[in-house]
């Protein structure tokens, strides 16, 4: 079952912030991070619910070599991204948005 995938505006806000944050730092490492944020969400596309619940109806897909979180909820026709967040920031910002 391959959904389509769809970023709420703050996730989106999210995801460009760590962007930029990792291109400050190098460049490359910006590309790197785009990259892995990709192949995270093609899995969720393609399985999204082989991740664990974590809090009512959201998942967590982690970022591979990033501390990172792709938070999403899994709709009958869509899956939808609600937090792209490093792992040591608030949970409740993500919470807030569920």
């Amino acid at each position: 079952m391959t959904l389509p995938v769809v970023w709420i505006p703050e996730a989106d806000a999210d995801l460009k912030e760590a962007r930029a944050w990792y291109d400050r730092i190098h460049p490359d490492l910006g590309m790197r991070f785009a990259l892995a944020v990709d192949a995270a969400i093609e899995v969720i596309a393609q399985s999204p619910l082989r991740f664990q619940v974590l809090h009512r109806d959201i998942r967590r897909a982690g970022v591979k070599r990033f501390p990172y979180g792709i938070f999403f909820k899994v709709e009958s026709h869509r899956t939808v991204v609600i937090a792209c967040m490093h792992g040591r920031r608030n949970p409740r910002r993500w919470k807030i948005r569920a």
